[in-house]
């Protein structure tokens, strides 16, 4: 499109008979008009235009030259493309950086001789009802539009594909009576708001010299904003936020927004423990820790919440995202999504950067992850450490990747707090209405660099050239207020004074404060504790269940609906599992973990399972959901159960988020057992993060118990190296302090023994689970009925499955997992009567008092050997050793050590032959049981013979 606004509407005259105005019976000019250019084609449907015309008709006359009425039509389609790039583009043209270092070019676009007005201020054109002006002159449409959208806010909206959306954001920016507006109360609310923010950071840095705090330094704006979202929130009837960030501003909005009290962050510190010095744990740095408060604004109360978090950029997001969907659930606010907000704090650098943001976005509209959408607040420090925004991301704003999920963006100026708290009150109100995303892109600086002790100017001198001689926030609010005769001029060092006061009374409070309770068993955790030391206590429970129950269950899972037309395959799964139930013999994996599922759900717990094949399961063999084959409805057994609740999603194709949400969810309800299915165990390579900062060392880092399961499919079958191991090295070497579970399961019935003992305990602790592949179906991996109930419970330790009586015992090959049923398999083809094999079912907390008393029963014992599949340097080894050595020694066995029988070192974790892999197996068994390869060829091929 040219600068001449008129270039693309045709000429008229080709219409037969008298002209008295366009003919929309014959609308050839306007489909003219619409394919000549993409903008106005966006902008302007038919309808417009038609009004357009008809409005410059009725008001140039009858009478008039038809080139009058098609001159007046033109202007007035013309102004309303200027009202819509305004819409589309005017944001490029707001003054958002309070520095005045980043220099944009105005979109040539958004000028008036762009559009043919130059010099035409005075000229009338109708823009049917914006601004609420139906006729108005050039001048003051251009006028509104650059004061609307080209201020210290600017809205990017036009990406979003739903026209009410739209419509909601174009009102709020358009109608006098929804700008940015305060009361003078108001506005001496905001300047007191961002005085504490000011003078709190002021005060840290004078008493604590040197130390790190991540300060908010010049984006003070913020803290009368996120007031702004509790107050607003109350009244649009939320009643619990619970909040994420990164490190910069942690404190302040610790202290200034979550009501943390002063003397308790003065005592941290001065280097006191957050908790009492009974509590244990190894505790965290100050600004990684969270804290849950209550506050109350015109009598409605929120509780709020800010989750722990460690170093590592917008990790915590999807972890906050599962609490607060675990919330919802537990308010039974999951449909209307009204009570219960989440609100991410992100850095600029960081939201373009770290991919965790993606995925978490991509949760917000997907069922099962859905929180009713996140208020996304970006503290814009227009750098990251040292990096400036042009070399760290290839988009023009930090938030553009949440364009992806249409989320509206407000840019803002960070030294207007006016502005910044009227886009979180925005905000809100667009959540609570839409129940999706939106982001506050604050544009400020960082005044002290990436943390006080940073010498920024190394990188940016210009920048922060600028910033030594840029006035504070409250300097340039407090001087705007005095001129419009909101406050006097003394007021706003009175503010100060007063709040430094208060700060003194806190810090002398802080030199004798102690902390009196540690908080991580309030509320839902009720009645759960910190459980004795493995070392010293056993602490099984009861798991199995009633025989009325188990037979109960058995219906619900081999019963088909009437209505229900399942794939053919299914309906011999089912038959094969009825003939399980009328038998009592012969249960599988899938059978017994769905009679966990379902007898924790008859006992009114809440199971939910996810991953990326949970329904179906990635091997075919769970079919938790059943899939009519006609009309594709699903039906799910587990769900027909009264009491609890139980609920499978097939995950969106992520690790990092997925198991980050469901850590966030099982923080949040300890009456649920949360599990996550990696598609093959090797996947949670994805989710390491979620695994070392949070899974094994949240409870020691900040007091947070919880009891997330990881089922990750494991074992040595020649499927490569991607599909082979679930690296239980790494979790055994992240084992300490009794943080968490790890197992390596032989038979359904633990496995069933297991899962129920994970809710019946009275403590909660993350378990992680290598489960099978092949041992899904293998004919010696079944369980008997009897094994579900009676006097049965989980085993730490599994016997061999051939009687073998201790005293005879000369070689004892200990094992976990699927290697067993080969090394049982072919001791017993050898013909060897002094080898058992005993399986360790749980390596973590290692069972060292059983495995003990059951060596010193093998009084003839001459070796032992440690069989694994996985390589050396992975796999259980260099755990176990040390511990079997020890079991030996209380038996006993003094000077006896174990042996090492696996496959060598190697630094894929698989080979990728299948010829290979054999030869590694049956020699790798053969070293465990001490058998000849060679002799042992000719014993079979003798046999055979």
């Amino acid at each position: 499109m040219g600068n001449e606004s008129h270039d693309f509407l045709p000429e008229m005259g080709d219409q037969e008979g008298p002209q008295q105005g366009p003919s929309w019976g014959n609308p050839r000019w306007l489909a003219e008009v619409v394919d000549s250019d993409a903008d106005l084609t966006a902008a302007l449907d038919p309808t417009q235009m038609k009004l357009a015309v008809e409005a410059a008709a009725q008001k140039a006359g009858k009478a008039t030259d038809p080139k009058a009425i098609e001159r007046a039509a033109q202007d007035s389609i013309s102004a309303m493309l200027l009202v819509r790039l305004y819409r589309v583009r005017g944001h490029l043209a707001a003054k958002l950086d309070p520095l005045g270092l980043s220099h944009r070019d105005e979109p040539e676009d958004l000028s008036l001789r762009w559009h043919g007005f130059e010099g035409q201020e005075d000229k009338e054109v109708y823009v049917g009802g914006v601004f609420g002006f139906e006729w108005v002159t050039v001048g003051e449409l251009y006028q509104a539009l650059r004061h609307t959208y080209c201020g210290h806010v600017g809205l990017e909206y036009m990406h979003i594909s739903d026209t009410e959306e739209r419509r909601f954001l174009q009102d709020k920016f358009e109608s006098p009576e929804d700008t940015i507006h305060f009361t003078p109360e108001g506005k001496r609310a905001i300047l007191q708001a961002v005085i504490r923010g000011e003078e709190y950071e002021k005060y840290l840095a004078k008493k604590y010299v040197g130390t790190k705090r991540f300060g908010l330094d010049g984006g003070e704006a913020m803290i009368p904003a996120l007031e702004a979202v509790i107050k607003w929130g109350g009244v649009q009837g939320v009643r619990e936020i619970v909040y994420g960030m990164a490190h910069r501003g942690r404190l302040n909005v610790l202290a200034n927004v979550m009501a943390k009290p002063y003397k308790v962050i003065f005592h941290e510190f001065s280097g006191g423990s957050a908790n009492p010095d009974d509590v244990g744990g190894s505790g965290d740095v100050k600004y990684h820790l969270g804290t849950s408060t209550d506050r109350e604004f015109d009598g409605i109360k929120v509780h709020m919440s800010l989750v722990p978090n460690p170093s590592h950029l917008e990790a915590v997001n999807p972890v906050v995202l599962g609490k607060v969907r675990a919330q919802q659930a537990i308010r039974e606010d999951l449909a209307a999504h009204e009570q219960v907000l989440p609100v991410l704090l992100h850095g600029d650098a960081a939201f373009a950067g770290q991919g965790i943001v993606w995925e978490c976005l991509g949760f917000s509209g997907v069922n099962g992850y859905n929180t009713g959408g996140c208020i996304h607040f970006v503290i814009n420090n227009q750098i990251g450490f040292t990096t400036s925004p042009k070399f760290a991301r290839s988009s023009p704003y930090p938030s553009d990747v949440a364009k992806g999920v249409q989320a509206p963006i407000l840019h803002v100026n960070g030294d207007d707090p006016e502005a910044v708290t009227f886009a979180c009150k925005l905000a809100v109100e667009y959540r609570q209405k839409f129940k999706r995303d939106i982001v506050i892109d604050m544009w400020c600086y960082r005044r002290f660099g990436h943390n006080e002790g940073d010498e920024p100017s190394f990188t940016q001198p210009l920048m922060y050239a600028a910033i030594k001689n840029h006035p504070r926030v409250s300097e340039i609010y407090s001087e705007e207020l005095i001129r419009q005769g909101v406050i006097e001029q003394g007021t706003a060092p009175a503010l100060r004074d007063e709040f430094i006061a208060q700060l003194d009374e806190e810090f002398e409070a802080s030199k004798s404060y102690k902390p009196n309770e540690a908080d991580w068993f309030g509320g839902r955790w009720a009645g759960l504790n910190k459980p004795a030391d493995p070392e010293t206590a056993r602490r099984n429970v009861e798991t199995a269940i009633e025989k009325k129950l188990f037979d109960s269950l058995g219906k619900t899972l081999t019963t088909v609906p009437d209505n229900l037309t399942p794939h053919k395959t299914l309906l011999r799964v089912l038959d094969a599992k009825r003939e399980m139930f009328d038998n009592g013999d012969g249960f599988d994996w899938a059978t017994a973990e769905a009679l966990a599922y379902g007898s924790l759900v008859t006992e009114g717990f809440g199971v939910r399972l996810s991953g990326q094949d949970s329904g179906r399961g990635t091997f075919s063999q769970r079919h938790a959901v059943w899939v009519d084959q006609n009309s594709e409805e699903k039906y799910i057994p587990l769900c027909q159960l009264p009491h609890g609740k139980f609920e499978v999603y097939d995950s969106p194709l992520s690790e990092y988020g997925v198991l980050g949400f469901e850590y966030g969810f099982a923080l949040a309800d300890p009456k649920t057992l949360v599990l996550w299915e990696a598609q093959f165990g090797d996947f949670a390579n994805g989710a390491q993060i979620m695994i070392d900062q949070f899974i094994a060392a949240g409870e020691a880092k900040w007091l947070r118990a919880n009891g997330l399961v990881l089922l990750l499919p494991h074992g040595y079958e020649g499927q490569g190296p991607e599909h082979s191991s679930a690296r239980l090295e790494r979790f055994l070497q992240l084992c300490a302090n009794d943080n968490i579970q790890v197992c390596n399961i032989t038979t359904p019935a633990n496995y069933f023994h297991v899962l129920r003992r994970q809710m019946l305990r009275p403590f909660r602790k993350p378990l992680v689970i290598m489960t099978p592949k092949s041992l899904l179906r293998h004919p010696l991996a079944k369980s008997s009925a009897e094994e579900f109930m009676g006097e049965h419970h989980f085993m730490r330790i599994k016997s061999d499955l051939t009687e073998i009586d201790d005293k005879k015992v000369k070689r004892l090959v200990l094992c976990s997992g699927k290697v067993a049923y080969d090394l049982m398999q072919k001791r017993d083809d050898e013909g060897l009567e002094d080898v058992s094999v005993v399986r360790i079912e749980q390596l973590y907390p290692f069972p060292g008092e059983p495995l003990a008393v059951r060596l010193k029963r093998m009084t003839n014992l001459e070796s032992v050997i440690w069989c694994q599949e996985e390589p050396k340097n992975n796999g259980s080894w260099f755990f176990v050793e040390e511990k079997i050595e020890r079991a030996l020694t209380v038996a006993g066995h003094d000077g006896m050590r174990p042996r090492y029988a696996g496959r060598d070192v190697a630094a894929s974790p698989a080979t990728g032959f299948a010829k290979r892999h054999q030869e590694q197996q049956e020699a790798l068994v053969a070293d465990a049981l001490g058998i000849d390869t060679a002799a042992s060829t000719t014993k079979s091929t003798k046999k055979k013979a």
